[in-house]
């Protein structure tokens, strides 16, 4: 792997969750490059249907570009279909776009979640345009070893939205506290039949986060 892929590749966590009746997707709000903070405020979910989002690990540049042309096409997939596109789709657009550039690749690691007609879903996109589903947790990231350790140990099939983004917030906070690229406050996103909503985590040091709605 070429030393730059692996110097943009450096930091960040973002979680995915699906739960009984949507999906969870959350992230800290650190951009890094190379040993130093370039932004505390970064922004690493992007909302790119009325019910799908898309968390963003990787270049900071390359994910933006990438969800400005999710938003286009799902928009037009809209207007040409007279229908919303669905996960899977939006998901299997996304990774043969990065395919189709695998020879100047997206330093991106990208996660597609929503809510359609099939019900709740999330999946993987690697930088390649590898594209896979994910039954219920999934991390990308430098901080993901540490936040899986998380999920695995507390995930329930039966969690319901609340407990679904305390778990999202618990294990970003574990990445937080033992990668250094991972960092700042929390976004976390629950999307619903009925719902996209955008919450805002304030991480104060030494207290628990307080989530505002």
């Amino acid at each position: 792997m070429p030393e730059m892929y692996q110097e943009i590749l450096k930091g960040t966590t973002t979680v995915g969750l699906v739960f009984h009746d949507g999906i969870v997707l959350a992230t800290e709000r650190r951009a890094t490059m190379g040993n130093l903070i370039a932004s505390k405020k970064a922004k690493k979910v992007y909302q790119i249907a009325d019910r799908i989002g898309m968390t963003t690990a990787g270049g900071v540049g390359d994910a933006q570009q990438l969800a400005r042309l999710m938003q286009v096409e799902c928009n037009l997939y809209k207007v040409r279909h007279g229908k919303t596109i669905t996960v899977v789709a939006a998901a299997t657009l996304l990774s043969n776009y990065l395919q189709q550039n695998r020879y100047y690749p997206y330093y991106v690691q990208l996660l597609v979640g929503g809510v359609d007609r099939n019900g709740p879903s999330v999946y993987s996109v690697d930088a390649m345009g590898g594209a896979s589903k994910e039954d219920d947790i999934v991390s990308t990231g430098s901080g993901s070893p540490m936040a899986y350790g998380v999920l695995e140990d507390r995930f329930t099939a039966d969690m319901g939205e609340e407990q679904a983004a305390a778990l999202a917030i618990r294990a970003l906070k574990a990445a937080m506290r033992r990668d250094s690229a991972s960092g700042e406050d929390i976004s976390v996103v629950v999307i619903m039949k009925d719902k996209y909503e955008e919450r805002a985590v304030e991480v104060t040091k030494g207290n628990s986060p307080e989530l505002a709605h």
